[in-house]
């Protein structure tokens, strides 16, 4: 079993995804807010969670795998776009924990405007560690959603050679640079409708709020298979 340290942990997304491959299980929690760490704890009784990310002591974690949406607003469109300049900017604490833990495999995931705001930063700093990257868009229509929802995900691993390890399982997901297709069906939203004007739903702000900062679970689960075989062969 490949083991998960998961950062920025939400409701969970990367580690569903990559343990429904069936060769991967999380050691490690790391999450700030509190309703997705009752998530957390509801489905994976046991694991421990550490709450913030800047006062993580990374003693005796030995992943095999680092997994982690990093704040997205300090690249978002959506916001002001200050990038390295704003405060909720992460990345650096990550890559402490990369550097002090030095797992095989990192596996990010970030919104589409950290292509010009910080992703060479974060590239640069991945290298640096020894690690060869790759990154893509892949949307979440990709994996059969009826959205795009498109967003980068950076794979990186040591040890390896460059070179074209990486091929999209379908034409929706595409490398850095290029656009993914609409569907048969006309183009679909870059977001979900995931019913924000809903009434008498439990918990529904945390809950909308958990489902808009989370990941696109099948798309994990179908990197994570790309790297069991990879280091199977």
């Amino acid at each position: 079993m490949f083991k998960i340290l998961d950062l920025f942990s939400g409701i969970g997304g990367f580690s569903l995804g990559l343990e429904s491959t069936g060769h991967f299980e999380t050691v490690a929690f790391c999450e700030i807010e509190k309703y997705p760490q009752k998530v957390l704890k509801k489905h994976w009784p046991g694991v421990p969670i550490y709450e913030d990310i800047r006062e993580m002591d990374t003693r005796g974690l030995f992943p095999d795998i680092i997994t982690g949406g990093y704040p997205c607003q300090p690249f978002s469109n959506a916001g002001k776009q200050r990038g390295e300049k704003d405060p909720r900017h992460l990345w650096p604490e990550m890559l402490r924990i990369i550097k002090e833990t030095k797992p095989r495999w990192i596996l990010c995931e970030n919104v589409y405007g950290h292509i010009r705001l910080g992703l060479d930063t974060v590239l640069d700093d991945l290298e640096s560690e020894g690690y060869t990257t790759w990154t893509f868009i892949i949307p979440a229509c990709s994996v059969g959603a009826p959205h795009q929802r498109k967003r980068i995900w950076i794979v990186a691993h040591t040890d390896s050679k460059r070179g074209r390890l990486w091929k999209p399982r379908n034409e929706d997901a595409k490398n850095v640079g290029q656009p993914s297709r609409s569907s048969k069906f006309g183009v679909w939203d870059f977001e979900p409708n995931v019913g924000r004007g809903a009434n008498g739903v439990s918990s529904r702000v945390d809950r909308l709020k958990g489902l808009g900062n989370s990941i696109v679970p099948q798309i994990a689960q179908t990197l994570g298979e790309t790297i069991i075989k990879y280091e199977t062969n």
